[in-house]
């Protein structure tokens, strides 16, 4: 591992904590359990505290993401933090004119379409990230031996936001580049795999103890478009930390056919979404590699009769991988009850 002295899994405060253990291949006593977008809108907390700061301002303060991302360990007892971030959160440290609207999403101001816009895009200044990685420090520095999960989208998911401008329900004008200018989408695939890949490393660096690539948009394509003009972009951007020897967890929405090929890029763990049984998920990668997930969030608003049912169902759907982490399908609905969480965290412990 080339990491520093005080990292926390080379001194010895995270090494033996069950997230890890069980993003390693083994089963601890008790199984983990985090949650995507844990910390957020469902936290009154964390709506209190973001009062009066924009989103992507509030992820560069790095004592506000510390303060955030701590919220729901604090509150909930979960087995990882995951650093409070954003998937364009790179692209504006990267000089990319990119806001967060209300009610929208990220949007561009111009979007990247052409090979003249794409030989624009500048490369990241490490020095961009100084915020990000004094918040991954403050942090970890009290989270003791809880681990925290760095944060980076995958570099589809990065380009769809550029080509798109915007949210998009289909990526069409993404996918179209891929065929229509196959040299410029390489060209763009590859700045975003950089920029994401530095991402990344400065997160692992100072002090995150396992790291979750986010292809939010991958489930638009097909097996063959991944596999051809996607997946070797994902393996450039972990290629930027696997020398760091650290877990790396990749996670897709709608990804229930790319599950293996996303599993090939060098991932350790693959996160499953809940549109497919986890069984399933683990018989298509070969029940050779850990998994995460895959709670139906629909769910959490349901009675606890039924969550529960439907929790001790996905922990034993689980048993088939050489590891499982309970997560959710895809993320905290805003209107989740921040006790139903709790108290799914409590189940999951007791259920081990």
């Amino acid at each position: 591992m080339n990491l520093p002295a005080d990292h926390p899994l080379v001194d010895g405060r995270t090494d033996s904590s069950p997230l890890i253990r069980a993003y390693r291949g083994d089963r601890p006593d008790t199984t983990p359990v985090w949650f995507m977008r844990q910390a957020g809108r469902s936290l009154p907390e964390y709506r209190e505290l973001r009062v009066g700061t924009a989103m992507l301002d509030a992820c560069l303060d790095p004592e506000l993401s510390s303060e955030i991302t701590l919220q729901p360990v604090r509150r909930h007892g979960v087995d990882a933090g995951i650093f409070f971030s954003d998937i364009v959160v790179p692209l504006r440290l990267a000089g990319v004119d990119v806001d967060i609207v209300a009610g929208r999403g990220p949007v561009l101001n111009a979007p990247i379409r052409t090979a003249t816009d794409v030989a624009a895009l500048r490369p990241l200044d490490p020095s961009a990230l100084a915020p990000v990685a004094a918040g991954v420090a403050r942090t970890v520095a009290q989270l003791g031996t809880t681990p925290l999960i760095g944060f980076a989208g995958a570099p589809f998911t990065l380009a769809a936001y550029l080509v798109e401008g915007g949210p998009s329900k289909d990526h069409l004008r993404a996918r179209t580049m891929m065929h229509a200018d196959p040299d410029t989408w390489n060209a763009l695939m590859t700045w975003a795999a950089d920029v994401t890949g530095a991402f990344l490393r400065c997160q692992m660096l100072a002090g995150a103890s396992a790291a979750q690539l986010f292809d939010s948009w991958a489930g638009s394509l097909s097996l063959a478009d991944y596999t051809a003009n996607v997946a070797p972009y994902s393996a450039r951007a972990i290629s930027h930390v696997k020398d760091l020897g650290l877990p790396i967890v990749h996670f897709g929405v709608g990804t229930g056919e790319l599950l293996a090929a996303m599993r090939d890029i060098g991932a350790d763990v693959v996160g499953i979404d809940d549109r497919i049984p986890l069984d399933e998920g683990i018989r298509r990668l070969g029940g050779t590699v850990p998994v995460q997930g895959n709670i139906n969030p629909a769910m959490l608003a349901a009675p606890w009769p039924v969550l529960e049912g439907h929790v001790l169902d996905v922990l034993e759907r689980g048993r088939s991988a050489p590891a499982h982490i309970v997560n959710l399908g895809h993320g905290v609905p805003p209107e989740t009850d921040p006790d139903v969480l709790s108290r799914i965290v409590e189940l999951v412990h007791a259920a081990a």
